[in-house]
């Protein structure tokens, strides 16, 4: 699915982990790849890509900064990459999306234009924004982020209106995440040959 105008994206991969042990929660592998090297996939499209945490060898063509301080949250994260982002639109994502694709970056985008919207999130199939699988207009998160003080990833994206978009469920939705060792496990098994 072609985009109409250039987007940048911003994938927050610099979390404290805590319910994966506080390990390196991106670099964890699924079907062979790292979780961040996946989600770099899905915004291949993107004119720049702004990863927030700590820098490693993949993706190489990436633009690497970090929150202050490391670990601060979505917000600070948010804060941190969007002034590397030149174009109008952004993708932004979390770093631990083992099956998001381009074809739902380019969805969400497409839905967030067609509807002349500040943006456009990912509904899981219980109903709810998936507030880290969405693509904004880069001038609606910048106004927002300069009048606000909260922490809440949430509390900052819902007033912009974005709309939703709900697409595939299936055993490997482009919102599942991978927060625990246990859901790390599953989104590997569903990556291999023979797998559920």
């Amino acid at each position: 699915m072609a985009t109409a105008e250039p987007f940048d994206a911003v994938v927050l991969a610099g979390g404290r982990a805590r319910r994966m042990g506080g390990g390196d929660k991106p670099g964890e592998r699924v079907g062979g790849r790292p979780l961040i090297a996946r989600v770099a996939d899905a915004a291949g499209a993107a004119r720049t890509l702004v990863i927030v945490g700590p820098p490693r060898p993949e993706p190489a063509h990436a633009v690497f900064v970090r929150e202050d301080p490391p670990g601060a949250g979505p917000v600070p994260a948010l804060r941190a990459g969007l002034p590397a982002v030149s174009a109008p639109w952004v993708a932004l994502l979390a770093g631990d999306l083992p099956f998001l694709g381009p074809g739902d970056v380019a969805l969400l985008l497409a839905a967030a234009r067609d509807a002349d919207a500040a943006g456009a999130v990912l509904l899981d199939d219980g109903g709810r924004e998936q507030w880290l699988a969405g693509c904004w207009q880069a001038g609606a998160l910048r106004r927002a982020l300069a009048g606000y003080e909260g922490a809440s990833l949430r509390g900052l994206l819902a007033p912009l209106g974005p709309v939703t978009v709900t697409v595939r469920a299936g055993e490997r939705p482009p919102w599942y995440d991978c927060d625990t060792p246990g859901e790390l496990e599953h989104a590997d098994r569903l990556t291999r040959p023979g797998g559920p």
